[in-house]
């Protein structure tokens, strides 16, 4: 499968940095946690108060990390990226695929959010909903957390992460299906192996960049978010992400209220989609 809803150029202030093949996908998960108590009127506060426990539990998460772990395709995606990157940040690129691993370079690289979120599983936050009036102690609060899972592990495995971080039995952690259905239990299938594209995909894909945004490289990279591709990899077929928008590095909005293309990445992406799906249906 020939997706169009991953993949992509970064960019850094509109000028081309890389050309992205999406190999693998992270797997996408979201649980609730879930804070009850008696409540009471606001002018008798008492020490328990759903709100700060389920506060409590989300500060525990924001500050707990996941396991450092590569996979073949971010492997080879910092190995090629390492030969573009100025020198201290390409240092630390190829210190984090030596064994044993610099664990200062991994800690460097991970205060970007694009290079964390493909080193590690993360868990976020998104939305809370606590309370039910004003003057009133809240009887119920609740949060979502997205979690976006490395592939080789399951929803179940990173609930169980979470319920082990909070550390609280009064904080319930619960998983939530696509059908926003809510479960004690998530799946136990762990996210699908990466497989790597071969020449049919590659090589029109580096013909067509290369005169499309010279000097930017082909690298093949795994998607952090959830794309099309979730469904066909799901079904065992293999799935490469090639939709060639070109977003800023540190200006990514998916999914906000403020959520942008350049007008020219746009016309470009659709004159790269035309010239790919000639060259391969020729092949």
């Amino acid at each position: 499968v020939l997706n169009a809803d991953a993949g992509g150029v970064t960019t850094e202030k509109g000028k081309p940095i890389d050309v992205e093949v999406a190999a693998a996908e992270k797997l996408y998960a979201d649980f609730e946690l879930t804070v009850t108590n008696p409540g009471g009127h606001s002018s008798l506060p008492v020490p328990e108060n759903a709100i700060y426990r389920l506060a409590e539990g989300l500060l525990k998460i924001s500050r707990a990390g996941f396991p450092f772990e590569l996979n073949p395709v971010t492997r080879a995606y910092f190995a090629q990226l390492s030969t573009h990157e100025p020198p201290e940040k390409a240092r630390d690129m190829r210190a984090i695929l030596e064994t044993p691993v610099d664990t200062a370079a991994v800690a460097r690289l991970s205060k970007d959010a694009q290079f964390n979120s493909l080193l590690h599983t993360t868990c976020v936050a998104t939305r809370v909903n606590a309370g039910h009036a004003p003057n009133a102690l809240p009887q119920t609060a609740q949060a979502n957390v997205n979690c976006r899972i490395l592939p080789g592990h399951s929803s179940e495995e990173a609930r169980q992460d979470l319920i082990r971080i909070v550390a609280d039995p009064k904080v319930t952690i619960r998983y939530v299906s696509d059908a926003r259905k809510v479960s004690d239990r998530a799946p136990d299938q762990p996210g699908v192996a990466p497989s790597m594209p071969g020449p049919q995909v590659l090589k029109p894909m580096e013909k067509i960049a290369d005169a499309m945004w010279p000097g930017a490289p082909v690298v093949v990279d795994m998607e952090t978010g959830a794309s099309d591709s979730k469904y066909t990899i799901a079904a065992g077929i293999p799935s490469f992400g090639i939709g060639e928008l070109a977003i800023d590095h540190d200006d990514i909005r998916a999914h906000g209220k403020d959520e942008r293309v350049r007008i020219s990445s746009f016309y470009e992406g659709v004159d790269f989609m035309y010239r790919f799906v000639r060259a391969v249906s020729g092949e």
